[in-house]
């Protein structure tokens, strides 16, 4: 018996989980922040992308990390749900690349000992059930060039925080692509 949960979200939006489609996930720098913009920070995020497929059992289709924000497409989770997956990646890479704050003296606390809170990711994502095989060749292509479009690199292939070498070269990056999942090539086109 298939089982479908819908999570309705404030402002109308709801999720589809259940259904066995893939999420095309984007989440957003707080702000929209270029808190991705160094290589260290997007190996980072990108190791702990690795370490979340591995525990969550997942597979990732497609991704790529910006400055500023991330596009992940990835079946749902043998364990939990895409929300989950999230929570665990929004919060292990959080609380890594936040710059550390250095202790205040006792006196300067804020009132009643609340402390300013920092937000390195928005409070939401936006998630997009793909079901179709054109929908997930539009998603892959939309995530591959947006370093193109965006003027970081001259060709995809150049921007090494994505799927796109394992696409066109056959190669392995720091997160396993496809595994468990119809491999997808677009070694015969552009991507």
């Amino acid at each position: 018996m298939l089982r479908i949960l819908w999570a309705f979200m404030p402002s109308g939006l709801h999720r589809t989980y259940g259904a066995h489609h893939l999420h095309f996930i984007t989440n957003s720098c707080h702000q929209r922040r270029p808190l991705l913009g160094t290589a260290r920070a997007r190996d980072y995020f990108l190791s702990v992308f690795e370490q979340t497929r591995q525990r969550y059992r997942f597979v990732v289709v497609g991704y790529v990390v910006m400055p500023e924000h991330v596009h992940l497409l990835i079946t749902e989770p043998e364990i939990g749900s895409p929300s989950t997956v999230m929570q665990v990646l929004k919060q292990r890479s959080a609380k890594a690349l936040l710059p550390k704050r250095k202790r205040r003296d006792a006196q300067q606390r804020m009132p009643f000992g609340e402390e300013t809170r920092r937000a390195f990711w928005q409070a939401r994502f936006y998630d997009f059930n793909v079901w179709t095989r054109k929908k997930r060749i539009e998603k892959l292509r939309y995530m591959h060039r947006n370093p193109v479009k965006r003027g970081l690199v001259e060709s995809p292939e150049q921007w090494r925080w994505s799927s796109y070498r394992h696409y066109l070269l056959g190669e392995t990056g720091p997160v396993r692509v496809n595994v468990g999942w119809g491999e997808i090539s677009f070694r015969d086109r552009v991507a």
